[in-house]
Formats: C-alpha cells, sequence, structure tokens
C-alpha cells in the first residue's frame, strides 16, 4: 500500500463503508491526526453528544462572560479516554503544548484552549471532542486493505463548517468511490 510520504495519512479523513459493522463507527468521518510507523490516531468528527453542549463544562472553567457557549458542542471523538476533551481548530491558534497537524488544523488539549474559546478569544474555528480513535502500528493499514475506510482530501469547509449528517456524504463524495460499483471483498492473486 503507498501511503503518502513521511505523514502518511495526517491531515486526510478516513471514511466508513459498511464493512465496519461497530455501531459507535457506522457512517463516520474521522480526521486523522497523526499517522505513521507507530500507529494512527484520530478523533470522529460527525457524531454530536446529543445530551452535551460546551456550557456543560463552564463550571471548571470559572465563573464569568461566555460568548457563543450554548452553540458549541461536544462531539464523541472516539471510544478511547472518552472522558477527555480535546479541541480541533484552526492553526492561527497555537499555545503551549497545541500539535500541529498540517498548516490548517491543529490539536490541543489543555483548558486553557476552552477558556479562550469561552470567552471568544480561542481558534476560529474548533470542534471540541471527548474521546479519540487510536490504532496500533499496521492495524488501520490492514483495515485498509480490507475495505473498512476510505481515504479523502480533508478539508476545513466540511470539517468545521458542514452539518453533521451531511459530513459523512461529502467526505464520501471526496472519495471519488461510486458505492454502487464498489467492491467489499478484496481477491488474492
Amino acid at each position: 500500500m503507498a501511503l503518502i510520504g513521511d505523514k502518511y495519512l495526517t491531515g486526510k479523513f478516513l471514511v466508513s463503508t459498511s464493512r465496519i459493522d461497530d455501531e459507535s463507527f457506522h457512517k463516520s468521518v474521522i480526521y486523522v491526526c497523526s499517522h505513521g510507523k507507530e500507529g494512527a490516531m484520530g478523533f470522529v468528527i460527525n457524531k454530536k453528544l446529543k445530551d452535551f453542549s460546551l456550557s456543560d463544562l463552564a463550571v471548571p472553567l470559572e465563573a464569568g462572560r461566555f460568548e457563543n457557549l450554548e452553540q458549541m458542542f461536544l462531539y464523541q471523538g472516539g471510544p478511547l479516554e472518552k472522558i477527555r476533551g480535546f479541541v480541533l481548530h484552526s492553526a492561527e491558534y497555537v499555545r503551549p503544548g497545541t500539535f500541529q497537524v498540517d498548516d490548517q488544523v491543529a490539536v490541543s488539549s489543555s483548558l486553557d484552549v476552552l477558556k479562550d474559546i469561552a470567552y471568544g478569544i480561542g481558534p476560529h474555528e474548533n470542534l471540541v471532542a471527548l474521546g479519540y480513535c487510536s490504532w496500533e502500528p499496521k492495524q488501520l493499514e490492514r483495515e485498509l486493505l480490507n475495505n473498512d475506510w476510505l481515504v479523502a482530501d480533508a478539508s476545513n469547509q466540511i470539517l468545521f463548517h458542514t452539518e453533521d449528517e451531511l459530513k459523512w456524504e461529502k467526505a464520501m463524495d471526496e472519495t471519488k468511490v461510486d458505492l454502487d460499483r464498489f467492491i467489499y471483498e478484496t481477491g488474492h492473486a
């Protein structure tokens, strides 16, 4: 399998196919933040937690005036460490501990980024996720060969500005794969 340079699939979308029978990944889109010889890490970006918003986390952010907090939702970022928060955000916001994925997207996990968002001085674009997805070395490659995932170029439009119900469809369009003609079984020659 040809991987993309030394960054492999970093900064790409994984789009689930119907081969994945795990309900938590059904029609999911994952933004891959890190992929290399050591494995991969990413966040589901289209599974909003219906019972939570960022305002539910405002208590630990100290009392104060928060802008648009009720309109910001939390996402089920993945099955691992479901109580740990991460913020995928536009790359113009950089603080100590921020991980730059590429020149468009970064990830922060400190409480400071949530405070800055709450006070209206945080990153211009953001998505707050609880939990994450992770793959051991070569695990993601095996899942790709098994046709569990398709790869698409990531876009900030889909990541930050597309309705959750449409993200899977829009990301699938980016794969350029016609699912009506897609063969899920792989052969061995």
